[in-house]
């Protein structure tokens, strides 16, 4: 070992690197040293103290925390059914999968049946002990399906009539999408109100109403993609071919509906209540093609 002098005379040390004792023992493969357990001793840098591994295990052991998870897990699980029951009273959820249930069988039926109804004979819902069959077993079943891709339809045919025209702007086009859709509430509105007017006692409910009024956008998709491809004399020719088929599709549905059934069996219809029913069920039908017409002449030009 070197020694130096200094000039007092005395002979001072060298620095000697001491070697920290913790670093013998640790992992030959690290390269810097662990500081993240500064507080704990360096003698025990390799030990854990007990229960300080692993918080979540010891957290779950602890029957307080069970306790509170199991409170928690009881309150969720009653807001849940809170707020479907509240959700239910005012939209019928498990209503609404009825008038979804359809098939591929079906809404090619189904379209067919609006373009061209005068072929078809038995205009009656099919029952199963007192419930009505799911739409995809019976053709003459009301749904929601082909009326709301028939709506969405009809506002994307719209702006491409409208581009076509250089008249294409999303401000247009929302306001084609409103209006379509506040007269379709008008019209369900007014016809709910009339059927409380004249105290028609039917099965009839607002989402039958819906659905049978939102058939008529395919009869208006058909007119304006006419209109498209062969001008305004085709858009006329279809329009008013649509217009017939949906009149008699709803004088045909909705007789079985709002008139009695004596009339629903093909009897002579009398009585003053009667006759405004058949009255009502023609105001109806009648006011489809104004709609239809209405919603697209616009459109074509």
């Amino acid at each position: 070992m070197d020694y130096s002098e200094t000039p007092t005379g005395f002979r001072q040390q060298p620095n000697v690197r001491m070697r920290n004792p913790g670093t013998e023992t640790a992992n030959p493969t690290q390269l810097f040293e662990d500081t993240s357990a500064g507080a704990r001793s360096a003698g025990y840098r390799g030990q854990e103290p007990a229960g300080m591994g692993y918080p979540a295990q010891t957290l779950l052991s602890d029957p307080m925390s069970n306790l509170a998870m199991a409170y928690g897990s009881s309150l969720a699980s009653q807001g849940k059914e809170m707020v479907d029951k509240n959700l239910d009273r005012f939209i019928p959820i498990s209503k609404l999968k009825y008038y979804f249930a359809v098939d591929t069988v079906y809404v090619g039926k189904k379209l067919g049946l609006l373009v061209f109804p005068y072929m078809h004979q038995n205009w009656e819902v099919s029952y199963q002990q007192d419930t009505p069959v799911a739409p995809r077993f019976d053709i003459n079943a009301p749904d929601l399906y082909i009326p709301a891709m028939a709506f969405i339809t009809y506002v994307l045919v719209a702006g491409l009539a409208l581009g076509t025209q250089n008249r294409f702007t999303p401000e247009i086009l929302g306001m084609q999408a409103s209006s379509a859709l506040v007269w379709l509430i008008i019209e369900v509105l007014a016809t709910l109100l009339s059927l409380y007017l004249v105290t028609v006692n039917t099965d009839l409910t607002t989402i039958d109403l819906i659905a049978f009024s939102g058939y008529k956008y395919v009869g208006m998709i058909v007119g304006v993609v006419s209109g498209l491809l062969f001008g305004r004399t085709g858009y006329y020719l279809t329009l008013l071919w649509c217009c017939a088929s949906i009149v008699v599709f709803m004088i045909r549905t909705l007789r079985l509906k709002i008139l009695s059934e004596a009339a629903a069996e093909g009897v002579l219809v009398r009585g003053a209540k009667n006759q405004l029913r058949m009255y009502l069920t023609m105001t109806i039908a009648a006011v489809q093609p104004f709609f239809m017409y209405w919603l697209t002449f616009h459109l074509v030009r």
